[in-house]
């Protein structure tokens, strides 16, 4: 089988590694890449954000597979163009995509399939989001509609922030369309989880569970960011709760999107927020692996991941070979570029890399990088995601930190807390 990742992050090097240990492989492609996916498969120029591009590639390949790491081609439909070329491919459609495209979709699809979620109200104009916002209890949550870069959730302390935040999104329009319309979210109080599940659209196939570090700085501290660290599983979800969120939430959604005619091909993760009466509620869906959580998930898969992928992209779950979750812990810290998630330099070149990737059961995920006449330099805000595997959180997190000891750029920036909280489970 011919495979093409379309993506050039740390998910994308950890869907890559995870495929091409598969037996019905014949030639993986990452579009566009990074350095790390550079030594296990073909790097190929292009921009996953042009479906045209995409698509001619694939033609020109004769690519069997085609798997979509980020959330925007998904939204933009690149997955609708490659199915109408009868292309098989590991996405939803842009429909289905607004999951994560669209909070309001989101919200309201929930909110009519009685899907547990906090109660919001959806807004346009300013003045009537002032208004209401003036008698609100605090905290207050802002989101905006859109794809904001992970950017577009603001926990407002007092109600000037949130004021503030739904003038920059209403009038300033900081974030363009995307903040065209906003929600305004009750904020719930309790501990994040994120959850992942394949699905065809009918059949549910779950993962596992993670926690990730959005905050860049140690102790929750800083502004929000992509995410600076992970670990899974997260120790509380046990079986009984993994059924209750798979009957009460995971498979609503799936049938809801279906019933509302919305072709479902993919990975749905829910990040979800266990409140303090022990139940489970949604925060946001997401229409994609998540980054960092790809990175501790994928490397606890044991068996033909490409196969499992390729029987979502079929429509038959049903038919895919089996799969397991190894009993062991992952943990995964990100390193990133000083000054990101703000201004950050790139360009510096990384040492240590062959030092750290010695390692036995530590992985290095590449995220911004990119080869330059020999040398591994970076290319981004969050520049590698250091993986350990072992029997124990506590294993795992003391190998992994050390790999992170032996990596140097210039201004080398990473939270020494990850996992800190699970060292003795």
């Amino acid at each position: 089988m011919k495979v093409l990742v379309v993506g050039s992050g740390g998910r994308e090097h950890a869907l890559t590694i995870g495929i091409s240990k598969s037996p019905s492989l014949d030639r993986l492609f990452v579009m566009p890449g990074n350095a790390g996916t550079d030594e296990i498969a073909e790097n190929t120029p292009g921009n996953p954000e042009n479906p045209i591009e995409v698509l001619e590639f694939v033609k020109k390949e004769k690519i069997d597979l085609v798997v979509v790491g980020p959330e925007m081609p998904l939204v933009l439909g690149l997955a609708d163009l490659l199915r109408e070329e009868k292309k098989l491919v590991f996405g939803p459609s842009s429909d289905a995509a607004r999951i994560e495209g669209s909070k309001v979709f989101a919200k309201e699809l929930m909110t009519q399939y009685r899907i547990p979620t906090g109660k919001a109200r959806i807004f346009s104009d300013f003045n009537l989001t002032k208004s209401y916002i003036e008698n609100l209890k605090l905290p207050i949550v802002i989101k905006a509609d859109g794809l904001a870069a992970g950017k577009g959730v603001v926990i407002a302390r007092n109600h000037e922030e949130a004021e503030d935040a739904a003038y920059s999104m209403l009038i300033e329009k900081r974030f363009g369309d995307a903040g065209k319309k906003i929600l305004v979210e009750e904020f719930l109080t309790g501990e994040e989880v994120s959850f992942f599940v394949l699905t065809d659209g009918k059949e549910l196939l779950p993962l596992t569970s993670a926690q990730d570090y959005k905050r860049v700085y140690d102790g929750d501290e800083g502004p929000n960011t992509g995410g600076m660290g992970s670990y899974a599983p997260c120790p509380w979800m046990k079986n009984e709760m993994i059924d209750e969120t798979l009957e009460k939430i995971f498979e609503p959604v799936i049938y809801a999107l279906k019933k509302e005619g919305h072709l479902y091909q993919g990975v749905l993760y829910g990040g979800l927020i266990r409140t303090d009466d022990d139940s489970l509620k949604v925060l946001e869906f997401n229409c994609r692996f998540g980054d960092p959580e790809s990175q501790v998930i994928i490397p606890l898969i044991e068996g033909d991941f490409l196969g499992v992928l390729a029987s979502v992209a079929e429509g038959d779950l049903k038919k895919a070979p089996k799969i397991r979750l190894s009993k062991k812990k992952a943990v995964t810290v990100v390193l990133a570029s000083g000054g990101y998630p703000e201004n950050y330099r790139t360009g510096f070149e990384i040492s240590g890399l062959e030092k750290a990737s010695s390692m036995k059961e530590v992985i290095i995920f590449h995220a911004g990088t990119k080869r330059i006449g020999g040398k591994v330099v970076t290319s981004g805000g969050r520049v590698l995601n250091v993986t350990a595997v072992a029997p124990t959180y506590a294993d795992a997190r003391k190998k992994a930190y050390e790999a992170a000891s032996y990596i140097f750029f210039e201004n080398m920036h990473y939270r020494k807390d990850i996992a800190e909280r699970v060292m003795n489970h």
